[in-house]
Parts: C-alpha cells; sequence; structure tokens
C-alpha cells in the first residue's frame, strides 16, 4: 500500500488495483477522563506520548472511500452537521479529492455514533449521496435510522455474520464499541486492509497499551478482545489499518514494539 497524493482534507493511497482515499471530516476533542483503565477507572495519569490540546485528547475524525474504476464503497459518512463545529467537512473533503457524490452506491457504517452515520444526510437535509443503493450496517446498530436518517432506511442492510459486500470488501462483526460494531476487510493484491472504526480511539496509548479501554465502549471488555485480536492479525506482513480515530489520514502499519504494539503511518498527518 503506498501513498500517492493528497490535500488539506484527503490523502490518496495505491492498494494494488484498488484505490483508497481518506477523507477528513474534521476533529472531536474529549476529556482524558474518558480513558479507563482495567478496572474500569479513569486514568490516574495520561502518559506524556500522549499529546493534548489545551488539555484535551484531539480524535481525527476519518471517513475512507474505496473504489476499483467502477464501484466504489464509502465505509463511514462522518456527522454532517449533527454534532460539533469542528467537524462535518466530509463532502468538502471528496470535492477536493474528486470523488462526485453520486458516484457511492454502497455505505458501509462501523457503528452506530452519530461521527460516522449522521453524514448520510447532508446540512440541507438532502440524502448526501443520491444513488445510493445499500449502507451496511451491524444488525444490533440498525436502531438509529428514526428521524434525521429515516429516509435511508428502507436501504438498510443488517449485518448479523461476515457477508462480501463486494469482490473486495467484506463485512466483519466486532461488537464491542456497540453492540453492532462492524469492521471492513479491504483485500487487494498487494494484501489485506482493515477499516477498523473505532477499534482505537487513541493511537498514541491504546497501540502500547491496548488494555485501556474509552469511555463510550458499550462493553469493555468485549471492545479490549477485539482490540487484542485484530492487533494480533494487523502485526502479520501484508497487513494494513485504517481507523476513524487514528491521526488523518489514519492509514498505517501495525508492528510489535515490546509487550505492546507501535503503529508506522503511511502518509504525512494532515493537521
Amino acid at each position: 500500500m503506498r501513498f500517492s497524493s493528497g490535500g488539506r482534507l484527503h490523502a490518496r493511497f495505491a492498494f494494488g488495483e484498488l484505490v483508497v482515499i481518506s477523507l477528513r471530516d474534521g476533529y472531536v476533542d474529549m476529556p482524558p477522563i474518558r480513558l479507563r483503565d482495567e478496572s474500569g477507572k479513569p486514568l490516574d495519569e495520561v502518559p506524556d506520548v500522549v499529546p493534548l490540546a489545551e488539555g484535551n485528547l484531539r480524535l481525527s475524525v476519518n471517513a475512507f472511500y474505496v473504489t476499483d474504476g467502477t464501484k466504489s464503497v464509502l465505509i463511514d459518512t462522518g456527522s454532517s452537521d449533527g454534532w460539533l463545529p469542528t467537524m462535518g467537512s466530509l463532502l468538502e473533503a471528496m470535492t477536493e479529492a474528486g470523488v462526485a457524490r453520486d458516484a457511492i452506491t454502497d455505505v458501509a457504517i462501523t457503528h452506530r455514533h452519530r461521527d460516522h452515520v449522521d453524514g448520510l444526510i447532508a446540512p440541507d437535509g438532502s440524502e448526501a449521496f443520491p444513488e445510493l443503493q445499500r449502507v451496511w450496517i451491524g444488525a444490533n446498530d440498525t436502531s438509529v435510522f428514526t428521524g434525521k436518517l429515516e429516509p435511508v432506511r428502507d436501504r438498510v442492510v443488517p449485518v448479523t455474520e461476515r457477508v462480501a459486500i463486494n469482490d473486495w470488501v467484506t463485512a466483519v462483526p466486532a461488537p464491542g464499541h456497540t453492540a453492532g460494531h462492524t469492521v471492513y476487510e479491504v483485500r487487494s493484491s498487494s494484501g489485506r486492509l482493515v477499516v477498523w472504526g473505532d477499534t482505537v480511539h487513541v493511537p498514541t496509548l491504546q497501540f502500547g497499551r491496548p488494555e485501556i479501554c474509552c469511555e463510550y465502549d458499550g462493553d469493555r471488555s468485549q471492545a479490549r478482545g477485539v482490540r487484542a485480536g485484530l492487533l494480533e492479525q494487523l502485526a502479520q506482513p501484508g497487513e494494513f489499518v485504517a481507523g476513524a480515530h487514528l491521526d488523518s489520514p489514519g492509514v498505517g502499519r501495525v508492528t510489535r514494539a515490546g509487550d505492546g504494539y507501535a503503529l508506522e503511518y503511511l502518509a504525512p498527518p494532515i493537521s
């Protein structure tokens, strides 16, 4: 997998016969008290390796567009105008990257939280992707499609088990963060890319200490187990990861480091 070009809100990668484009929706700041140790208590102290922005953890919010030149899948959609003013840049990022909104027929959602799913509806209230045919999401997270998201409910495809979306993307249930949390495997002749949603929130901390969870993990024990399993798999040759909250553009390679892991980014940061 190779970084080929980028801009203020996007980064493009060549991945065998596929193209992967990271799209920056923005960022969210949250207090360090959201981090939890194995007992469920807030961390006594945030390690110095974790950068803070005015005392807060700054989490990138990324979505990922994958195409073979004919078919395309958008994995997560950002927050539109549904949350904070520091977010909601997905459609601008798509324009910058040259990705047409009507090119997207399939959207794959990692989980129900608004910074991943609200972008299905544009700020003006219209559907963000006019040619949308299917919205893939874990079956236990489908209750989110009410109110603002009701217009796309008839195209929701609940994911209950490992299932192929097309020839090169597979949905894999990975519950823990939410009951319906789902990761997406993207395979090409260059290897496997796992787009893992909220498996990791704070990359400077959780790769080295994967036992640390986030307050927002619905089942922390389950989330911890999923994270451990994925990190072990991704530390093998030919494996790559893309994460919603890895530092933008959020694409890298996992390596082993002591008793934990480390992340080697494949592109320069988007600040």
